[in-house]
């Protein structure tokens, strides 16, 4: 009968149980909210799209600074994109038409061949270096190889202006000297930031193609011949 009663009540020992009051009996179980804060700060959903376009143009320009004064930093590989390339490949596309090359069906670069030309080679060249062994992403490495056009970019910019004032052999001269200074500033800018993503016994076969790539651009724009 006691087994009983005791069984119907199994906490009637506790009613004797002080508690200290030196113990605390409350708490606070709310969530930090602090991590949510700070990359509210970073969130750019709420942000205006002057803002956002700004703030692109900017990180273009710092590319494009990059490019002029190259060095080995990861500044262009870690924020890469492809406005920059888009941009220059379209300005050298135009700048490529109008040639009297493509009005006497001497096969002259159309506006679609420059585009083929400059994307085509340029995952080619990346599909080269991943396959030797190279650490740079894909569209890193698409992001340096259009952003170091802007040297070419701007010879056929030069190459136009002086061709409108006059030619000659002297017009000739000074076109070969801008094509060949921006040729070999376009390598060595391309190659400035993509050596340290190879293999030291592989950077030869890397650098290659990046060569051919950029003489083949440089070949279009000292080739080219406007409309009489």
């Amino acid at each position: 009968m006691a087994a009983s009663e005791e069984a119907s009540r199994p906490f009637a020992g506790l009613s004797d149980v002080s508690i200290s009051e030196d113990i605390p009996v409350e708490g606070d179980i709310s969530v930090p909210v602090g991590p949510s804060r700070r990359d509210d700060e970073f969130s750019t959903l709420d942000e205006p799209v002057k803002d956002t376009i700004m703030r692109d143009l900017r990180a273009v320009g710092n590319k494009f600074i990059h490019v002029l004064y190259p060095k080995r930093s990861s500044a262009l590989l870690r924020d890469w994109d492809l406005w920059g390339p888009l941009l220059l490949c379209v300005t050298l596309a135009l700048l490529l038409q109008g040639g009297a090359a493509d009005h006497e069906d001497q096969g002259g670069p159309q506006f679609a061949e420059v585009f083929v030309i400059v994307w085509f080679g340029s995952i080619i060249i990346t599909l080269n270096s991943k396959l030797l062994g190279g650490t740079i992403s894909f569209f890193q490495s698409l992001c340096v190889l259009g952003y170091c056009i802007m040297p070419l970019t701007v010879a056929m910019v030069v190459c136009r202006i002086v061709l409108v004032i006059s030619s000659g052999r002297v017009v000739f001269a000074v076109r070969l000297a801008v094509v060949t200074a921006s040729f070999g500033w376009s390598t060595f800018a391309s190659t400035a930031f993509l050596a340290d993503s190879q293999p030291p016994n592989r950077k030869a076969l890397v650098v290659y193609p990046v060569f051919l790539f950029y003489f083949v651009i440089a070949w279009m724009i000292l080739t080219y011949s406007p409309q009489q």
